[in-house]
């Protein structure tokens, strides 16, 4: 009995010097601020994309076919810009929303 006193006790400890509660609780808010820029980049930031290629469909379904020595490939080009624009906008948003909340001041240093 003694022994998972002890275990639980270490446990305890271990949950409270790595902050897995609040890993767990920045989890929980990291998903749904996931949601919302998601929403951000649909809502402003793919229109503006549209605006400049034309439509986002177009796009992601941009195609370069290869063809030599009787073999062909198909490069889609297009699904990977589209995806590394998306990528970059959610970063970008991500950040501004961090820099300007000061949210990096939150954390406590370690010593």
């Amino acid at each position: 009995m003694a022994k998972i006193k002890e275990h639980a006790s270490g446990f305890v400890d271990f949950i409270r010097e790595q902050g897995v509660v609040g890993l767990a609780v920045g989890l929980a808010i990291g998903t749904a601020a996931g949601d919302t820029v998601s929403k951000l980049v649909k809502g402003f930031i793919d229109p503006i994309v549209q605006f400049i290629v034309g439509s986002q469909a177009a796009l992601s379904s941009a195609v370069w076919h290869v063809e030599l020595f009787g073999r062909r490939a198909d490069f889609a080009w297009g699904a990977f810009v589209s995806s590394a624009i998306a990528l970059l906008a959610t970063a970008l948003v991500i950040y501004w929303i961090v820099h300007i909340l000061k949210l990096n001041k939150l954390d406590k240093k370690k010593s």
